[in-house]
């Protein structure tokens, strides 16, 4: 916690100059019980296709316990070794988790980006922190917002369906962070980089 805590100043909330992405790697971990076992997975796609470009998994193991909030410290180890795998260099990560939305304002996309340099977006499922419902349009947000502070935002990828949580992770914007997310959920509630990298280490560890 005090190392978050230590690190999220350093977190920049604004893109590079003339920042303009081609290929976007999802990152994901899927485990094997309460063994410790697991798969890490990224995946990178063509962001205008919505194509894979390159992949790589890594069978892996943690023994650093199952923490809300520490997420990173129990998954980041293996993603990396995932990213280190792939033979394209992304130019964004997209990780299954939060960046600036997060008690300590530095989840996992957060210190995955600060890691490796590389831009990064948080996209959560669950809410940490208070939203109000956006309307039902694809493309409608609300702010999520803790203690007062915007911290992401609460977007419906699809209409009717319900929203994900978009935050910065590093070296990007919240506008920039929601129009990139809103491209690459092409069909789907989730991004297809999250949708690639969750089937590709479920399928990794059925095998292993």
């Amino acid at each position: 916690m005090a190392q978050q805590l230590a690190l999220a100043p350093r977190v920049i909330s604004h893109a590079p100059p003339g920042f303009a992405p081609t290929t976007a790697a999802g990152l994901d971990v899927a485990y094997e019980g309460d063994t410790g076992r697991l798969a890490a997975a990224a995946v990178c796609v063509d962001i205008a296709t919505g194509k894979t470009v390159d992949q790589a998994v890594i069978l892996d193991t943690t023994d650093f316990p199952y923490i809300p909030g520490l997420f990173a410290y129990r998954e980041l180890p293996s993603l990396l070794k995932a990213l280190a795998a792939l033979t394209t260099a992304p130019d964004l990560l997209v990780c299954d988790g939060q960046g600036r939305a997060h008690p300590r304002r530095f989840g996992l996309a957060s210190h995955a980006g600060l890691e490796t340099g590389i831009p990064s977006i948080g996209v959560g499922k669950n809410a940490l922190g208070e939203f109000t419902a956006p309307a039902p349009e694809r493309g409608s947000w609300t702010p999520l917002t803790d203690d007062g502070e915007v911290i992401g935002r609460t977007l419906r990828t699809q209409a009717g369906v319900k929203p994900l949580f978009v935050s910065v992770g590093h070296r990007i914007d919240l506008d920039t962070a929601t129009a990139l997310v809103l491209t690459l959920c092409r069909k789907y509630r989730q991004p297809e980089t999250t949708r690639a990298a969750d089937h590709l280490c479920r399928e990794a560890l059925k095998g292993g």
